[in-house]
């Protein structure tokens, strides 16, 4: 996990809450992503939010070989053209993955970025690749999962028995079936208060109830959420994620 925080990441400017003033790192978050590493040492990001530099220096990742997108919010997209690193270390174009509406928003907003490989490498290098059923990449099936957020339809993803689902306001029924036998969710918590584009603690955890993964991990996570209390409040199976936490698929 890169980040497990809201678009504000905690601790929030200018918040003297409880969670921001703690020294538990499990309570700093950066802004929510992903890295998945292959068999073969490629490496998969979910999502490039604006704090993917730190990120990438914190984990030590010197490569970048996909990015698969959920949607295109700020906190989700705009750490893009930190992509530019990982196009000049390794001499090589970056294809991204997601709707085909998010692969338009990413066009026009920037659209300097998506080129052909050339001489010069002071930019990035991507390519857009519009999806809307299972793929595979590097060998591996990438399933997308439809979901709402708020009044938007955008994707999590099912890679082998791990499903990670962020920004989520409802899973629909028919998502629902792609989601059975997971070793291993990755489950939008936002905060305890309903809100009207994600879930919260209580959704949160009736939906990890229902889809039945032998481990759910919370994210996604305002400042609202102090990592032990919440910890200690939730069934052995369901368990607060944290910056930095590495598990295996």
């Amino acid at each position: 996990m890169l980040g497990v925080g809201s678009s504000a990441g905690t601790p929030v400017i200018g918040c003297h809450c409880e969670t921001c003033r703690s020294d538990n790192p499990k309570n700093k978050r950066l802004r929510c992503s992903a890295a998945i590493t292959t068999d073969h040492g490629q490496i998969i990001l979910i999502d490039t939010g604006p704090d993917l530099r730190l990120q990438a220096l914190r984990e030590g990742l010197n490569r970048v070989d996909a990015v698969l997108y959920t949607h295109t919010h700020a906190d989700h997209l705009h750490g893009i053209d930190d992509l530019r690193a990982f196009c000049q270390i390794h001499k090589k174009q970056i294809p991204l993955y997601g709707k085909s509406d998010a692969m338009l928003h990413i066009q026009d907003k920037f659209g300097y970025a998506i080129r052909s490989a050339g001489d010069f490498w002071d930019l990035p290098v991507l390519r857009l690749n519009t999806i809307s059923a299972p793929f595979e990449l590097f060998g591996i099936k990438i399933t997308p999962i439809p979901v709402k957020h708020g009044y938007s339809d955008i994707l999590g993803y099912r890679i082998g028995n791990m499903a990670y689902l962020t920004d989520v306001s409802d899973i629909p029924e028919s998502t629902l079936s792609l989601l059975n036998n997971l070793d291993v969710l990755m489950l939008d918590c936002l905060r305890y208060t309903p809100h009207y584009t994600h879930i919260n603690v209580e959704q949160s955890i009736a939906f990890a109830c229902r889809i039945e993964a032998l481990n759910t991990y919370m994210i996604h996570m305002t400042h609202d959420i102090e990592y032990v209390k919440l910890s200690e409040a939730l069934p052995d199976h369901i368990h607060v994620a944290y910056d930095g936490l590495k598990l295996s698929f």
